[in-house]
């Protein structure tokens, strides 16, 4: 989780005046370094010492610590900016045709993004935990949820069951799973530990329950906890935005790598599996195009 996200949840948890001052952050941090220390207190109606505070909320030692970072942050982000808006890929004054345009490029460039920070020896070890696994469970809040529907139904295809826990359940589920099992924990932020499915970590780790995760980059509660880390695309503000074009995007991408890559382990017979398992229950199915029809 980026530090720009850490700052952006203030403004949501707190009224006070850490609230005030990750917004005047937020909205100035192309022209942070223009400030000093005295003008930011003097713009928020706060003073130095609750700015040191607010930077040791964040876990530095003090306010030029964090400034330091943050402006670093800020640079590596303007350097690897999309050329569309991950927040506001579009306006109410843009055609369909450009918003066809915009969504797409958006997209494709979360792929690219995502292709990068993508590591050869996380896909090994994932695709280890996932072939010895007795019992394979998702723990993630909605939409995660929801796009991981689409992860569970391809290892079905091949004969691999995966249950999606359902959300209240989380605890009760991951009690029941031992070292021969596998979870899989998706969060974007990854950052509460007090909450789903972050909250299932300390469990699964006492009872040494393999774990694969997928959340933003940067630091978080996650990133600290788990030892399999896929990175999704993380350009994208927490709330502040239409959608989660790009999160979406890469996530998805992201599990039809770990199919793809676990499918290769044993492809022929994966391959024979689905296609004669497709030919078993969709027998009733008719193709209306040449192009998808079987020969």
């Amino acid at each position: 989780m980026y530090l720009f996200q850490r700052i952006e949840e203030m403004t949501i948890e707190y009224q006070d005046a850490r609230s005030v001052i990750a917004e005047f952050l937020l909205n100035e941090k192309a022209h942070l370094y223009q400030y000093t220390m005295d003008e930011v207190a003097h713009l928020t109606y706060t003073s130095k010492p609750t700015l040191v505070r607010f930077a040791k909320g964040l876990g530095f030692h003090g306010w030029k610590d964090f400034m330091r970072s943050l402006i670093e942050e800020v640079k590596y982000l303007e350097s690897h900016e999309t050329t569309i808006d991950v927040n506001f890929p579009f306006h109410e004054n843009n055609s369909y045709k450009e918003i066809i345009d915009h969504v797409s490029r958006l997209q494709i460039e979360s792929i690219m993004d995502t292709t990068h920070l993508i590591k050869e020896e996380m896909l090994e070890l994932a695709v280890m935990r996932l072939e010895k696994a007795k019992n394979i469970v998702i723990f993630g809040m909605k939409p995660n949820s929801y796009f991981a529907e689409g992860l569970r139904w391809k290892f079905l295809s091949i004969g691999v069951s995966m249950q999606i826990a359902p959300y209240g359940e989380f605890g009760m589920i991951a009690r029941t799973l031992t070292k021969n099992d596998c979870a899989i924990l998706i969060s974007y932020s990854g950052n509460n530990k007090d909450k789903d499915p972050m909250a299932q970590i300390e469990m699964l780790k006492r009872q040494e329950v393999p774990v694969i995760a997928m959340t933003s980059e940067g630091k978080n509660y996650i990133q600290e906890n788990i030892d399999c880390i896929f990175a999704i695309s993380s350009n994208e503000r927490l709330y502040s935005k239409i959608s989660s074009f790009a999160t979406e995007q890469s996530l998805l991408f992201i599990f039809n790598v770990i199919f793809s890559c676990y499918f290769k382990k044993n492809y022929h017979e994966n391959l024979v599996y689905k296609i004669e398992n497709s030919k078993i229950l969709e027998s009733q199915r008719t193709a209306n195009s040449k192009k998808i029809e079987e020969i």
